[in-house]
């Protein structure tokens, strides 16, 4: 019976011919890519011709496969291991995708050139190095991209992805350049799509609390030009990051305790496809259960879905108070202590911040404030609403910090020392690059675990670090258990290398086995993708690669990222 079942599916499979759309409704896309996928494939390869469907399938043959399907679900059920669909059906399986080589890469910048303007297409040996080798990153690869796109639009990225799904090219979006899981790099070569040109605000909805942006907009850059609307944005990554890049990681920042992530403010996006087709992921109310949640489908999926062109994100009012205290402590675990308490005691902080003594002293070295700080674990705060409120929460948090040991607990006395004081915690990873020298690298990455687990896992990952005997800090979004190691060390030393990075993984392990993930800001790209397996397990991956199929057929988008391409 089970042979016969799959006989009857091998039939339907091989008797299956394409859709037939009615003339009045077929779209200039769909006629665009029957054509495509009848023509002949790029390498050499060629498109099998579709036979008849006319009165194969019959009434009785549909009822005979429901059937003799059934039949197999059942013995495959009650067999050891379950029923795996892919693993009795090869249409199941995932086919190992075949990149377009040398010439159809130049004919893909050919076309593009043609369609955009010479300018348009780089293949210059320092924009393709900048574009595929990043100093942020722990990991980098030798291979880069062959060509630099410079989109200035929405169509412009669509005629981009169209060249690209017709020659088989990769595509690699790239915006602010500063992720740390090597996020933009190019392991199959292809075209890194550079969003410099898209880096407007297209609408700000006062009223609706809301504006739309392009991906190269700096969350900065926008709330310098949005001030004056008594709104801001609230998510606020590294100095660098721009939106397009946030929304690829689904970053958080040292608001996320009060404000969230990037996921809780974006209201829509609008996607270019892997075969150039455009879509917008919902409307612009500030909620709707209309349908399939696609627009966190794309949040943090690092382009390897589609290319995010437009966004449209909440914003907040602008707090009618804000204060920064700086609390020190004896150790990094009663400091944890301390956050988790405040945590759970329920005190609206607006941000809270841990920096070991490392920290601080990187902070006092970089010069960065104007005051000289201790140098010893220390917990930033930053409380912002009514000014009645801050001083309530103010004092919320000094008994809590007494009860855990608390040494100096001061306030920034201007608004501009509490801005140095904050801008010092953001550049904090520019200030240990600043500190290499010749050979030296930084390898920076984070994990986050349940709130009562953080004092655990910063004290032994923090011993484990001291005991490499290295220029190493930890610092991190605490208020919502996500923290960072930063550890500098000799690249040319293969042995210090791989000390560094078992030190690191350790790290990430012990946060899986307390619950947590073995990433809370930075995303996966190619540095995290065994650990993504251990978190989640192969079952979980593979229902991301089907997505990932459905969506991106020949994974033409950031291709190796998050998960492997199949075999």
């Amino acid at each position: 019976m089970l042979r016969r079942a799959l006989r009857a599916l091998q039939l339907a499979r091989h008797h299956r011919g394409p859709p037939v759309y009615p003339a009045s409704t077929t779209s200039t896309s769909q006629r665009i890519l029957r054509k495509q996928s009848s023509s002949s494939a790029p390498g050499g390869g060629f498109a099998l011709p579709t036979p008849s469907v006319k009165h194969f399938w019959t009434t009785g043959r549909v009822l005979l496969l429901s059937a003799s399907l059934g039949t197999a679900a059942y013995y495959y059920g009650v067999s050891d291991g379950g029923f795996r669909a892919q693993d009795a059906w090869p249409a199941f399986r995932q086919i190992s995708p075949r990149y377009g080589g040398k010439r159809e890469m130049e004919k893909a910048i050919q076309e593009l050139r043609w369609f955009l303007g010479e300018e348009a297409i780089s293949t210059d040996d320092e924009d393709l190095r900048m574009h595929g080798y990043s100093e942020w990153s722990s990991i980098n690869i030798d291979q880069l991209p062959v060509a630099v796109a410079y989109p200035k639009s929405t169509e412009d990225v669509s005629r981009i992805a169209s060249v690209c799904y017709k020659y088989r090219v990769p595509m690699i979006p790239f915006s602010g350049g500063s992720s740390l899981e090597a996020n933009f790099s190019a392991p199959y070569g292809g075209m890194s799509i550079d969003f410099t040109h898209m880096d407007r605000v297209l609408g700000l909805h006062e009223d609706d609390m809301d504006v739309v942006v392009q991906p190269s907009v700096a969350w900065m850059s926008l709330n310098e030009e949005i001030k004056d609307s008594g709104l801001f944005f609230p998510v606020d990554p590294g100095p660098s990051a721009r939106i397009g890049g946030m929304v690829g990681t689904s970053c958080s920042g040292t608001n996320a305790v009060r404000y969230g992530t990037m996921k809780d403010w974006v209201i829509n996006l609008t996607v270019v496809l892997s075969d150039g087709r455009v879509i917008k992921t919902r409307r612009r109310p500030r909620k709707s259960s209309a349908g399939y949640n696609l627009t966190n489908l794309f949040i943090g999926s690092e382009g390897t879905l589609g290319i995010v062109t437009e966004i449209t994100l909440k914003l907040a009012v602008i707090p009618e108070e804000t204060s920064v205290a700086v609390v020190t402590f004896p150790s990094m675990r009663d400091a944890a202590a301390a956050a988790s308490k405040i945590m759970r005691t329920g005190v609206p902080v607006a941000a809270m911040e841990i920096m070991d003594e490392v920290q601080m002293s990187v902070v006092n070295r970089a010069g960065s404030t104007s005051k000289t700080w201790k140098e010893t674990p220390t917990l930033f705060f930053k409380f912002s609403g009514t000014k009645a409120g801050v001083q309530e929460n103010v004092q919320q948090v000094k008994r809590i910090a007494k009860a855990h040991k608390c040494g100096d607990f001061e306030f920034a006395a201007t608004p501009q020392e509490q801005k140095e004081l904050w801008s010092a915690r953001k550049e904090s990873l520019w200030s240990m690059l600043a500190l290499r020298t010749e050979g030296q690298e930084v390898w920076s990455t984070d994990v986050a675990v349940p709130l009562s687990r953080l004092p655990d896992i910063i004290e032994i990952s923090k011993k484990e670090m001291d005991d490499l005997g290295l220029f190493a800090s930890i610092l991190g979004h605490i208020g919502d258990g996500n923290f960072h190691e930063s550890i500098l060390y000799n690249a040319k030393d293969p042995k210090e290398r791989a000390a560094v990075e078992k030190c690191i993984y350790d790290m990430v392990d012990r946060a899986l086995e307390m619950g947590g993930t073995c990433t809370g800001e930075h995303g996966i790209g190619l540095g995290k993708k065994g650990s993504l397996v251990k978190e989640l397990g192969l079952d979980t991956i593979a229902v991301m690669q089907s997505i990932k199929s459905a969506l991106d057929p020949h994974w033409l988008m950031n291709p190796g990222k998050i998960m492997d391409l199949p075999e």
